[in-house]
């Protein structure tokens, strides 16, 4: 697997599905953004073969070139986005979703009649500027990987089931660092909040959540039990969306949390795209039951040699509606990654 997130340069495009007139243009190199825009000529000539291939009837949907990944994707046949970046060895499933989060963030801000009906081209272009902010984050190196896998990253904090707690969306400062988003109702009003909120409902817990504050990167209460050759770990629960996910479960240990953190997306990437489906399900059609008996539930891969001591050990997992990936130092045995992904799965199970 090649490394992601070594400095490479981003560029996505958006443009108007029928006319090809673009839209925006953002860059980031080096997870940070960046001035460098595209040429017209060659933003004309990536919207331009992919709409050869539409009236062809071919969906055109990625390619590679020597250094550069190019990836497109239209929503509604109304807005085309286009994302090239020369990441080594980085993968169309991450682009292809950094696309769909970024139609989402013009959805949140903008609206999809907006997007779907253009009615003023220019207008349009003047009110996706509000979404400029939210899609350069995107184009970053992020900590967490629900980015990726689309699920919600999570902690597992010492008393979790007191903390779960549905229609405006409120923000309040709990603690220093901690705030509280939720969504509520039309009632009370905001003035009422923190004597009815705050100080009835949220003072008793004040305790447990300064517990949560130390987890940090952790995201695992202090003692939980894991295997000392674990350097990092990817829990997800398929149907709930959610996933637990820490490159610093039990310290500071070599490779670094920035290379544990690329190696874990790098195999998230892989065995979703190779191995795994990326959602459950029992197949549609009869003809299908072969296929779906023969899908692996467990895959590993050594970096560099399987001798003992030598090249980090990834190894994957998956359980009926659970898939945990692992980060293993080079002395943990190749013939025991199975047994260890297995127990660890096992004891994980009742946070997630």
């Amino acid at each position: 697997m090649g490394e992601e997130g070594t400095g490479g340069t981003v560029h996505l495009l958006c443009l108007a599905a029928s006319s090809g007139v673009p839209l925006f243009c953002r860059s980031s190199r080096g997870g940070a953004p960046a001035r460098q825009q595209l040429p017209f000529s060659v933003i004309g000539s990536l919207n331009g073969v992919h709409m050869f291939g539409q009236n062809l009837e071919v969906q055109l949907s990625s390619a590679r070139t020597e250094n550069t990944t190019v990836v497109w994707k239209s929503f509604h046949d109304s807005i085309t986005l286009i994302v090239l970046s020369s990441e080594v060895g980085i993968s169309e499933l991450r682009l292809e979703r950094l696309l769909q989060m970024v139609f989402g963030a013009m959805v949140l801000l903008v609206g999809l009649e907006e997007l779907t009906n253009i009615r003023n081209v220019e207008r349009l272009k003047k009110d996706l500027r509000a979404s400029y902010c939210l899609i350069d984050s995107f184009l970053g190196d992020s900590e967490l990987i629900g980015d990726l896998t689309q699920c919600v990253d999570c902690v597992i904090p010492p008393e979790g089931s007191l903390l779960q707690v549905p229609h405006r969306l409120l923000t309040l400062t709990l603690l220093p660092s901690l705030e509280l988003c939720l969504l509520c109702g039309p009632s009370p009003p905001l003035s009422q909040l923190y004597p009815q909120l705050l100080e009835r409902w949220w003072q008793p817990l004040l305790d447990p959540l300064r517990a949560c504050l130390p987890l940090g990167p952790r995201a695992l209460p202090s003692g939980f039990p894991l295997h000392t050759d674990i350097l990092g770990l990817l829990l997800l629960h398929l149907e709930l969306k959610r996933c637990l996910f820490t490159v610093e479960p039990l310290g500071d240990k070599e490779p670094s949390p920035e290379q544990r953190r690329r190696l874990l997306r790098n195999f998230y990437t892989l065995v979703t795209s190779t191995h795994f489906p990326p959602e459950p399900g029992p197949p549609e059609k009869t003809e299908d039951e072969v296929y779906q008996a023969q899908l692996p539930r467990a895959c590993y891969l050594v970096l560099g040699t399987e001798e003992p001591g030598t090249g980090v050990r990834l190894v994957a997992l998956q359980l009926g509606l659970r898939r945990l990936l692992l980060l293993l130092s080079p002395q943990s045995p190749t013939h025991g990654l199975r047994s260890l992904a297995t127990h660890t799965l096992h004891a994980l199970t009742p946070l997630l």
